[in-house]
Protein backbone atom coordinates (compact mmCIF):
# COMPACT_ATOMS: atom_id res chain seq x y z
CA UNK A 1 0.00 0.00 0.00
CA UNK A 2 2.67 2.31 0.72
CA UNK A 3 4.27 1.36 -2.15
CA UNK A 4 1.53 2.10 -3.91
CA UNK A 5 1.24 5.88 -2.33
CA UNK A 6 4.62 6.45 -3.89
CA UNK A 7 3.85 5.68 -7.20
CA UNK A 8 1.06 7.59 -7.39
CA UNK A 9 2.66 11.01 -5.78
CA UNK A 10 5.87 10.25 -8.39
CA UNK A 11 3.09 9.97 -11.27
CA UNK A 12 1.64 13.43 -9.95
CA UNK A 13 4.98 14.97 -9.74
CA UNK A 14 5.70 14.44 -13.47
CA UNK A 15 2.17 15.43 -14.26
CA UNK A 16 2.68 18.86 -13.11
CA UNK A 17 6.02 19.11 -14.38
CA UNK A 18 4.78 18.83 -17.82
CA UNK A 19 2.51 21.75 -16.90
CA UNK A 20 5.41 23.80 -16.17
CA UNK A 21 6.53 24.91 -19.64
CA UNK A 22 2.72 25.91 -20.50
CA UNK A 23 3.03 28.43 -17.44
CA UNK A 24 5.96 29.93 -18.51
CA UNK A 25 4.72 30.68 -22.46
CA UNK A 26 1.21 32.29 -21.47
CA UNK A 27 3.50 34.27 -19.21
CA UNK A 28 5.53 35.22 -22.79
CA UNK A 29 1.97 35.52 -24.52
CA UNK A 30 0.50 37.65 -21.30
CA UNK A 31 3.83 40.07 -22.18
CA UNK A 32 3.49 40.27 -26.31
CA UNK A 33 0.98 42.65 -26.33
CA UNK A 34 2.23 45.40 -24.12
CA UNK A 35 5.46 44.99 -26.25
CA UNK A 36 2.73 45.41 -29.16
CA UNK A 37 2.00 47.78 -27.70
CA UNK A 38 4.46 49.68 -27.62
CA UNK A 39 5.70 49.05 -31.28
CA UNK A 40 3.84 51.90 -32.53
CA UNK A 41 6.09 54.66 -30.71
CA UNK A 42 8.76 53.37 -32.58
CA UNK A 43 7.28 53.68 -35.93
CA UNK A 44 5.83 57.18 -35.69
CA UNK A 45 9.21 58.07 -34.31
CA UNK A 46 10.68 56.87 -37.62
CA UNK A 47 9.61 59.29 -40.06
CA UNK A 48 10.78 61.97 -38.46
CA UNK A 49 14.30 60.87 -37.75
CA UNK A 50 14.65 59.84 -41.58
CA UNK A 51 13.58 63.57 -42.37
CA UNK A 52 16.20 65.14 -40.40
CA UNK A 53 18.45 62.74 -41.50
CA UNK A 54 17.48 63.62 -45.23
CA UNK A 55 19.93 65.65 -46.83
CA UNK A 56 19.42 69.60 -48.09
CA UNK A 57 18.40 69.13 -52.11
CA UNK A 58 21.24 71.10 -53.69
CA UNK A 59 20.30 73.91 -55.87
CA UNK A 60 19.31 73.08 -59.26
CA UNK A 61 22.01 74.48 -61.66
CA UNK A 62 22.09 76.97 -64.47
CA UNK A 63 22.22 75.43 -67.61
CA UNK A 64 25.65 76.49 -69.65
CA UNK A 65 24.96 79.84 -71.61
CA UNK A 66 25.06 79.63 -75.14
CA UNK A 67 27.83 81.52 -76.86
CA UNK A 68 28.57 82.07 -80.46
CA UNK A 69 32.17 81.27 -80.79
CA UNK A 70 34.56 82.91 -83.42
CA UNK A 71 38.05 82.18 -84.32
CA UNK A 72 40.37 83.09 -87.52
CA UNK A 73 43.30 81.61 -89.28
CA UNK A 74 45.97 82.96 -87.82
CA UNK A 75 47.69 84.74 -90.70
CA UNK A 76 49.33 87.45 -88.22
CA UNK A 77 50.50 87.02 -85.35
CA UNK A 78 48.55 85.06 -82.85
CA UNK A 79 48.70 88.05 -79.59
CA UNK A 80 47.60 90.65 -81.87
CA UNK A 81 45.03 88.81 -83.35
CA UNK A 82 43.61 87.99 -79.82
CA UNK A 83 43.59 91.79 -79.05
CA UNK A 84 42.08 92.98 -82.32
CA UNK A 85 39.45 90.47 -82.48
CA UNK A 86 37.90 91.70 -78.94
CA UNK A 87 36.17 94.66 -80.96
CA UNK A 88 34.18 92.14 -83.25
CA UNK A 89 33.06 90.12 -80.45
CA UNK A 90 31.74 92.91 -78.38
CA UNK A 91 30.19 94.40 -81.97
CA UNK A 92 28.61 91.22 -83.03
CA UNK A 93 27.17 90.25 -79.30
CA UNK A 94 25.45 93.75 -78.95
CA UNK A 95 24.36 93.36 -82.34
CA UNK A 96 22.88 90.20 -81.70
CA UNK A 97 22.49 90.27 -78.25
CA UNK A 98 23.74 86.88 -77.81
CA UNK A 99 27.27 86.38 -75.54
CA UNK A 100 30.49 86.11 -77.89
CA UNK A 101 33.83 84.51 -77.34
CA UNK A 102 36.68 84.58 -79.48
CA UNK A 103 38.95 81.87 -79.04
CA UNK A 104 42.38 81.35 -80.79
CA UNK A 105 43.03 78.63 -83.63
CA UNK A 106 46.92 77.49 -83.58
CA UNK A 107 47.85 77.51 -87.34
CA UNK A 108 45.70 77.09 -90.32
CA UNK A 109 45.09 73.30 -90.17
CA UNK A 110 43.93 73.46 -86.83
CA UNK A 111 41.11 76.43 -87.95
CA UNK A 112 39.54 73.50 -90.45
CA UNK A 113 39.13 70.96 -87.90
CA UNK A 114 37.87 72.47 -84.96
CA UNK A 115 35.43 74.07 -86.79
CA UNK A 116 34.54 70.51 -88.31
CA UNK A 117 34.21 69.92 -85.15
CA UNK A 118 31.84 72.66 -84.05
CA UNK A 119 33.85 74.41 -81.72
CA UNK A 120 34.12 77.31 -83.79
CA UNK A 121 30.59 78.27 -85.13
CA UNK A 122 32.41 81.39 -87.00
CA UNK A 123 35.29 81.60 -88.86
CA UNK A 124 37.46 83.79 -90.92
CA UNK A 125 38.99 81.50 -93.25
CA UNK A 126 41.17 82.21 -96.14
CA UNK A 127 39.83 81.05 -99.56
CA UNK A 128 41.24 77.81 -99.15
CA UNK A 129 40.84 76.60 -95.51
CA UNK A 130 37.23 77.89 -96.20
CA UNK A 131 36.68 75.75 -98.93
CA UNK A 132 38.34 72.35 -97.12
CA UNK A 133 36.17 73.09 -94.02
CA UNK A 134 32.87 73.18 -96.01
CA UNK A 135 33.49 70.53 -97.82
CA UNK A 136 33.96 68.80 -94.05
CA UNK A 137 30.44 70.37 -92.87
CA UNK A 138 27.47 69.92 -94.70
CA UNK A 139 25.47 73.04 -94.52
CA UNK A 140 28.24 75.33 -93.81
CA UNK A 141 28.05 78.83 -95.45
CA UNK A 142 29.79 81.36 -96.53
CA UNK A 143 27.93 84.69 -95.64
CA UNK A 144 30.45 87.67 -95.84
CA UNK A 145 34.11 88.59 -97.10
CA UNK A 146 35.85 92.16 -97.69
CA UNK A 147 35.03 94.28 -100.17
CA UNK A 148 38.68 93.42 -101.78
CA UNK A 149 37.81 89.60 -101.52
CA UNK A 150 36.87 88.84 -104.83
CA UNK A 151 39.92 90.21 -106.53
CA UNK A 152 42.58 89.62 -103.85
CA UNK A 153 46.02 89.00 -104.85
CA UNK A 154 49.74 88.13 -103.82
CA UNK A 155 52.61 90.25 -103.88
CA UNK A 156 55.88 88.51 -104.51
CA UNK A 157 58.62 90.41 -102.38
CA UNK A 158 62.38 90.58 -102.21
CA UNK A 159 65.18 91.88 -99.77
CA UNK A 160 66.68 95.01 -101.48
CA UNK A 161 70.41 93.19 -101.70
CA UNK A 162 68.64 91.09 -104.64
CA UNK A 163 68.71 94.26 -106.82
CA UNK A 164 65.05 92.98 -107.98
CA UNK A 165 62.83 95.96 -108.79
CA UNK A 166 58.86 95.81 -109.74
CA UNK A 167 57.77 94.55 -113.11
CA UNK A 168 55.16 93.24 -114.47
CA UNK A 169 56.88 90.80 -116.14
CA UNK A 170 57.36 87.25 -113.75
CA UNK A 171 61.15 87.49 -111.87
CA UNK A 172 62.48 84.06 -113.33
CA UNK A 173 65.75 85.06 -111.82
CA UNK A 174 64.91 84.39 -108.38
CA UNK A 175 64.65 80.50 -109.25
CA UNK A 176 68.57 80.79 -107.79
CA UNK A 177 67.43 82.60 -104.93
CA UNK A 178 65.96 81.38 -101.13
CA UNK A 179 62.18 81.25 -101.25
CA UNK A 180 59.58 81.20 -98.76
CA UNK A 181 55.59 80.66 -99.20
CA UNK A 182 53.79 81.45 -95.76
CA UNK A 183 51.52 78.59 -94.19
CA UNK A 184 51.25 75.30 -96.38
CA UNK A 185 47.55 75.96 -96.26
CA UNK A 186 47.15 79.64 -96.90
CA UNK A 187 45.68 80.59 -100.45
CA UNK A 188 47.81 84.24 -101.23
CA UNK A 189 50.78 82.99 -99.31
CA UNK A 190 50.78 79.43 -100.72
CA UNK A 191 47.91 78.13 -102.94
CA UNK A 192 47.83 81.09 -105.70
CA UNK A 193 51.17 81.90 -105.63
CA UNK A 194 51.73 78.04 -106.40
CA UNK A 195 49.45 78.20 -109.48
CA UNK A 196 51.18 81.21 -110.83
CA UNK A 197 54.73 79.64 -110.58
CA UNK A 198 53.46 77.09 -113.01
CA UNK A 199 51.51 78.92 -114.75
CA UNK A 200 54.48 81.85 -115.53
CA UNK A 201 57.29 79.02 -115.56
CA UNK A 202 55.56 75.68 -116.56
CA UNK A 203 57.62 74.10 -113.37
CA UNK A 204 56.00 73.72 -109.85
CA UNK A 205 58.36 75.23 -107.46
CA UNK A 206 60.14 72.16 -106.25
CA UNK A 207 61.29 72.16 -109.93
CA UNK A 208 61.11 75.57 -110.48
CA UNK A 209 63.88 76.81 -107.33
CA UNK A 210 67.60 75.47 -106.75
CA UNK A 211 66.87 75.17 -103.23
CA UNK A 212 63.50 73.48 -101.99
CA UNK A 213 60.96 76.49 -100.80
CA UNK A 214 60.16 77.14 -97.16
CA UNK A 215 57.13 77.51 -95.15
CA UNK A 216 56.08 79.80 -92.27
CA UNK A 217 54.97 77.07 -89.75
CA UNK A 218 53.41 80.40 -87.81
CA UNK A 219 52.64 83.68 -87.81
CA UNK A 220 51.81 83.28 -91.49
CA UNK A 221 52.39 86.38 -94.09
CA UNK A 222 53.90 88.59 -90.83
CA UNK A 223 56.70 85.99 -90.63
CA UNK A 224 56.82 85.43 -94.34
CA UNK A 225 57.45 89.43 -94.58
CA UNK A 226 59.56 89.98 -91.50
CA UNK A 227 61.88 86.78 -92.65
CA UNK A 228 62.33 88.77 -96.41
CA UNK A 229 62.99 92.12 -94.19
CA UNK A 230 65.66 90.65 -92.03
CA UNK A 231 67.33 89.37 -95.54
CA UNK A 232 67.21 85.42 -94.10
CA UNK A 233 65.29 84.38 -96.86
CA UNK A 234 65.53 86.89 -100.27
CA UNK A 235 62.07 86.07 -101.61
CA UNK A 236 58.84 85.29 -100.27
CA UNK A 237 54.93 85.42 -101.42
CA UNK A 238 52.68 86.59 -99.44
CA UNK A 239 48.92 88.35 -98.64
CA UNK A 240 49.44 91.98 -99.95
CA UNK A 241 47.37 93.70 -97.47
CA UNK A 242 49.67 92.59 -94.90
CA UNK A 243 52.63 93.74 -96.53
CA UNK A 244 50.83 96.91 -97.64
CA UNK A 245 49.89 97.33 -94.24
CA UNK A 246 53.33 96.48 -92.33
CA UNK A 247 55.17 98.91 -94.85
CA UNK A 248 52.60 101.48 -94.13
CA UNK A 249 53.98 101.16 -90.76
CA UNK A 250 57.14 101.43 -90.83
CA UNK A 251 58.47 97.60 -90.47
CA UNK A 252 59.84 96.49 -93.70
CA UNK A 253 62.26 99.02 -94.90
CA UNK A 254 64.42 96.37 -96.35
CA UNK A 255 62.31 95.03 -99.00
CA UNK A 256 60.09 96.04 -101.54
CA UNK A 257 57.25 94.35 -104.35
CA UNK A 258 58.63 92.96 -107.05
CA UNK A 259 55.46 91.15 -108.85
CA UNK A 260 51.84 90.91 -108.08
CA UNK A 261 49.52 88.27 -108.89
CA UNK A 262 46.60 88.40 -111.28
CA UNK A 263 43.24 89.11 -108.86
CA UNK A 264 41.63 85.78 -107.27
CA UNK A 265 38.44 85.02 -104.60
CA UNK A 266 40.49 84.80 -101.20
CA UNK A 267 38.88 85.43 -97.58
CA UNK A 268 35.63 84.83 -96.13
CA UNK A 269 33.43 84.10 -93.01
CA UNK A 270 32.28 80.94 -92.99
CA UNK A 271 29.45 79.41 -90.60
CA UNK A 272 28.42 76.49 -89.16
CA UNK A 273 25.09 75.15 -89.30
CA UNK A 274 24.54 74.48 -86.14
CA UNK A 275 23.94 78.11 -85.06
CA UNK A 276 20.55 78.38 -86.52
CA UNK A 277 19.70 74.78 -83.84
CA UNK A 278 21.68 77.10 -81.42
CA UNK A 279 19.95 80.29 -81.56
CA UNK A 280 17.05 79.54 -83.82
CA UNK A 281 16.13 79.36 -87.34
CA UNK A 282 17.23 82.47 -89.36
CA UNK A 283 19.97 83.28 -86.87
CA UNK A 284 22.62 82.45 -89.47
CA UNK A 285 20.67 85.06 -91.79
CA UNK A 286 20.55 87.70 -89.09
CA UNK A 287 24.40 87.24 -88.69
CA UNK A 288 25.47 87.84 -92.22
CA UNK A 289 23.18 90.89 -91.99
CA UNK A 290 25.37 91.66 -88.53
CA UNK A 291 28.43 91.75 -90.74
CA UNK A 292 27.57 93.19 -94.00
CA UNK A 293 26.17 96.05 -91.95
CA UNK A 294 29.31 96.56 -89.69
CA UNK A 295 30.09 100.43 -89.53
CA UNK A 296 32.61 99.92 -86.08
CA UNK A 297 36.30 100.40 -87.83
CA UNK A 298 37.92 98.34 -84.81
CA UNK A 299 36.04 95.66 -85.80
CA UNK A 300 36.37 95.42 -89.31
CA UNK A 301 40.07 96.42 -88.15
CA UNK A 302 40.78 92.96 -87.08
CA UNK A 303 39.96 91.16 -90.39
CA UNK A 304 42.06 94.32 -92.59
CA UNK A 305 38.66 95.09 -94.19
CA UNK A 306 38.13 98.61 -93.29
CA UNK A 307 36.55 99.06 -96.71
CA UNK A 308 33.62 97.01 -95.06
CA UNK A 309 31.97 93.74 -96.06
CA UNK A 310 29.95 92.42 -98.42
CA UNK A 311 27.46 89.32 -98.78
CA UNK A 312 29.67 85.33 -100.25
CA UNK A 313 28.56 82.62 -101.12
CA UNK A 314 29.66 78.86 -101.51
CA UNK A 315 30.44 79.60 -105.48
CA UNK A 316 32.22 82.49 -105.13
CA UNK A 317 34.92 80.10 -104.09
CA UNK A 318 34.62 77.67 -107.35
CA UNK A 319 37.72 79.19 -108.60
CA UNK A 320 39.71 78.41 -105.98
CA UNK A 321 38.13 74.71 -105.51
CA UNK A 322 39.15 74.42 -109.24
CA UNK A 323 42.41 75.56 -108.84
CA UNK A 324 43.21 73.37 -105.40
CA UNK A 325 41.70 70.16 -107.35
CA UNK A 326 44.27 70.80 -109.93
CA UNK A 327 46.99 71.18 -108.11
CA UNK A 328 45.96 68.14 -105.72
CA UNK A 329 45.89 69.97 -102.30
CA UNK A 330 42.25 68.77 -102.27
CA UNK A 331 40.58 65.47 -103.98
Amino acid sequence: MKKLKQLAFAALFLTGAAFLPSCNNSETTADAPAAAESAPASTEEAPAAAEAAAPTPAPAKEAPKKALVISAIPDKKISDQAASYKALADYLAKTLDVEVKYDVSEDYPAAVTRFANDEVHLMWFGGLTGVQARAKVEGARAIAQGVVDPMYKSYFIAHKSTGLKKSDEFPKEIADMSFTFGSKSSTSGRLMPTFFIQKETGKKPEEFFTSAPQFRAKGSHTATATVVNEGSVQVGALSYKTFDKMKAAGDLPDCDIIWETPGYADYNFTAHPSLDETFGAGFIDKLQKALVDCKDEKALGAIMREEGLIPAKNSDFDGIVKVAKELEFIR
